[in-house]
């Protein structure tokens, strides 16, 4: 491999120093911090010899490498004076020139993927809460109703709260800090202020009331605040009184933002955007509907829908409403019907999973979150469709002045919303737009298409038998046995948070959630490897199997911390002997995944990766089998 003409043309594909704020690597990648990552042209990257593929996270361009990944580095290294990381480096300050849409979105779904299990379960749960009753079998006004709404409806009210955590985690600030500035924002004395109505100071500050249970950006902005709330906070606590000062104080100008500054800010958007759209309904009302048929995505977004709530709420009581439902009808439709293009689209198995229980959320219970932020928001051109499709027939709603006549999140379910004896044609015009958007969405996102990497297809072999020896001959072929370097449960390589190893870029395997920290060998060889901040380590069984055992993810960013090391590089080990320890609340608390991929890099040498069927294992359990 001539590493110097390799480095030398990744240098010149991410733009040269011009573009490279930049470059560290862990185990397998080259980690750069760009100026424009949309310049860079990542299929020319990936046919550059020894890549294995890129990787978009955590703001920096991953150039997939795998073992060799330090001869590019160094060849990298004499290239470009690049600095060390630095993850304070602001748009204005290193002259990047950002698509901050694409930013923002890749943001907000770094911070959403995660919740997306319990967006999808509440979503799921409010179907059933729909469905049970029109067929007889619950009924609405009985305790196991209440209760099964409790749940349903857990997951959206605590949003904050959840967004707190995976916004900590992006941004590096203290997680437990972050959650109580959401538990601040949604706190139930809090809300029956809000519920009372009556006008509220602290400390001679006024402090808008507003409910932000269910919000996204409110709490998004604040934990960015805390980044550097923590720092300043840092810099001016005593060491000897830091361990109290600090989390008071940073608690105390985080909550006092969040209720005085930061939250009403979104309060006045959205209190600004629907005077806008009234406005242009009072002036055009043809117009006003596409607009907000369009843009409405964005709006549940960023949480302003429920600026319009006394508008839409007036449906259950008098007025029927020709703005905000029908709109949520045409955009509820479109996210559904884009997450199930995406289903049939993706080659993903994870992501078809996703993408069908988000469509069948959005379609039957008009819950478009698990759509929104699990799929369409993270692959856009989903999103992008849905939009035009939402433009489309809000042009049609506004010019047939499509109301409805009772409060319910539109969906198939809820159509009957728009039946009124009245205005028969009503009914007929809300289902040509249920239609007409589903199939204009369909058909958009198919063309599309999306930005998905495919997934690798691994050779498939019998089921092998286990015997007491670690190498097993059958014909012409060789298994060797990887026994579990830890005890755990055992997932799915493409289950793993983190896509170069859930699509198999470096190579085939499993991956171990561990319940202790400590990391055995799981065969007899020797170390190929151990990286200098020890979250990963190399090693070559004597069968010829180069297995690659990376505890946590991104925990490169913990410089060695939490990991304690046994062996050295090019020492023997023996099966079971102990290689590392990690302490795993620390990775946990600095908010990392512990989630330990377990891969053999140089798959490509052999048939087949089987993984064993068990879900729990010791480090006495065969985790692979290598044919």
């Amino acid at each position: 491999m001539n590493y110097k003409e390799s480095a030398q043309a990744i240098y010149d594909a991410v733009g040269t120093e011009k573009n490279i704020v930049s470059l560290i690597h862990c185990m397998t990648r080259l980690r750069f911090k760009l100026r424009d990552e949309s310049s860079v042209d990542d299929a020319a990257v990936k046919q550059i010899p020894g890549v294995v593929g890129v990787n978009h996270q955590s703001g920096q361009y991953q150039v997939i490498i795998g073992n060799d990944v330090a001869n590019y580095y160094n060849e990298l290294a004499k290239l470009g004076n690049f600095t060390d990381d630095n993850d304070d480096a602001e748009p204005e300050k290193t002259g990047e020139k950002v698509n901050w849409f694409s930013r923002f979105a890749s943001f907000i779904s770094s911070c959403m993927s995660p919740l997306i299990p319990a967006l999808i379960g509440g979503g799921m749960i409010k179907v059933i809460l729909i469905l049970l009753p029109l067929l007889g079998w619950l009924s609405t006004k009985g305790q196991t109703y209440a209760i099964l709404s409790i749940f349903g409806d857990a997951p959206f009210y605590f949003l904050p709260i959840m967004l707190a955590y995976t916004a900590a985690q992006y941004f590096k600030v203290t997680p437990m800090l972050a959650v109580t500035i959401g538990a601040i924002m949604i706190h139930p004395n809090f809300t029956a202020m809000v519920t009372a109505g009556k006008s509220v100071s602290f400390m001679g500050l006024p402090v808008t009331l507003a409910n932000y249970s269910s919000s996204v950006i409110p709490i998004l902005i604040m934990v960015w605040l805390m980044k550097y709330i923590e720092k300043g906070v840092e810099k001016v606590c005593p060491t000897s009184l830091k361990s109290i000062l600090k989390p008071l104080l940073v608690i105390f100008i985080s909550g006092t933002l969040a209720l005085v500054v930061v939250g009403p800010l979104g309060t006045y958007a959205g209190d600004l955007l629907s005077a806008i759209i009234l406005f242009i309904q009072g002036k055009a009302s043809w117009l006003a509907m596409p607009l907000m048929a369009a843009f409405m995505p964005l709006i549940v977004m960023t949480g302003m829908h429920w600026a319009f709530s006394p508008i839409f709420l007036a449906a259950s009581i008098a007025h029927p409403d020709s703005l905000i439902l029908p709109a949520m009808l045409a955009a509820n439709v479109a996210q559904g019907a884009a997450s199930l293009a995406v289903m049939f689209k993706a080659k993903n198995k994870n992501t078809k999973q996703i993408a069908g229980a988000a469509s069948i959320s959005a379609l039957l219970a008009g819950v478009t979150e698990p759509a929104l932020y699990g799929v369409t928001l993270k692959y856009k051109k989903p999103l992008y469709a849905a939009m035009i499709a939402g433009g489309v027939t809000g042009l049609f709603m506004g010019i047939v002045n499509l109301k409805s006549f009772a409060f319910a999140v539109p969906s198939l379910i809820s159509i009957p919303q728009f039946i009124n004896k009245a205005a028969s044609a009503n009914f007929i015009n809300a289902l040509i737009v249920l239609v007409v958007s589903f199939v204009i969405t369909f058909v958009l996102t198919w063309l599309f298409g999306i930005d998905e990497e495919p997934e690798p297809v691994a050779a498939t072999a019998a089921p092998v038998a286990e015997t007491p020896d670690d190498n097993v001959a059958s014909g012409s072929q060789t298994t060797t046995k990887i026994y579990s370097p830890m005890a755990g449960e055992v997932i799915n390589l493409d289950s793993v948070a983190d896509a170069t190893f859930a699509q198999k870029m470096l190579g085939d395997g499993v991956a171990i959630i561990p319940q202790d920290g400590k990391i055995y060998a799981p065969f007899a060889g020797t170390v190929m490897t151990v990286f200098p901040t020890k979250h990963a380590i190399g090693l070559k069984s004597d069968s010829g199997v180069e297995l690659l055992i990376h505890c946590g993810l991104d925990t490169v960013n913990l410089k060695g911390a939490p990991f304690t090391q046994h062996v050295q590089t090019d020492q023997r080990v023996a099966q079971g002997e102990l290689l590392m320890e990690a302490d795993l609340e620390q990775i946990k608390q600095a908010g990392y995944d512990t989630t330990t991929p377990l891969v053999v890099t140089n798959t490509k040498d052999f048939v087949a990766v089987e993984a064993t069927d068990k879900t729990v294992v010791t480090k006495d359990d065969v985790a692979l089998y290598v044919i």
